[in-house]
């Protein structure tokens, strides 16, 4: 354990995050997506886990993780098939961490297979706990500048 850092970010995950440079995309997945395939293909090529649900795991990131201000995309949510704009509890739950965070509201949302080909492009996966459907949102790490701790 760690003074200050959320419990839940274990020492794989804390790694893999400060390895992360500008630009770089972390996907945080629900129990249903293919996290463990898609993860091969990421620049890390391994899955991490954390056993919580998607908010609570989103919580934990967004405590440690800046996301991108130059870019709309820095936080974006994949969408429900046939209902772009359906809004599900857990992305409202998600959205107020980012809300807290700092980052944009609404987030983007993203088609399912355009958030498949978004995931092979990222950074890392964490495949969390969530059951719920749709709990898969992806983050652009921002900066930390020189005056911030």
């Amino acid at each position: 354990m760690l003074k200050g850092i959320n419990s839940l970010l274990n020492a794989d995950v804390l790694y893999t995050l400060r390895a992360m440079g500008h630009g770089d995309d972390l996907i945080i997945a629900d129990t249903n997506f293919p996290s463990d395939s898609i993860a091969r293909e990421t620049v890390l090529g391994d899955l991490l886990r954390i056993d919580a649900p998607a908010a609570e795991v989103v919580k934990a990131i967004l405590s440690v993780y800046p996301l991108d201000t130059f870019v709309d995309d820095a936080a974006g949510r994949m969408e429900v098939v046939g209902e772009p704009n359906s809004i599900l509890p857990v992305m409202s739950e998600v959205q107020s961490e980012v809300n807290r965070a700092g980052g944009p509201n609404p987030m983007i949302s993203i088609e399912r297979y355009a958030f498949y080909e978004r995931a092979k492009k990222a950074y890392a996966v964490i495949q969390t706990g969530e059951r719920r459907f749709y709990g898969c949102f992806a983050f652009r790490k921002g900066v930390i500048g020189p005056e911030e701790n």
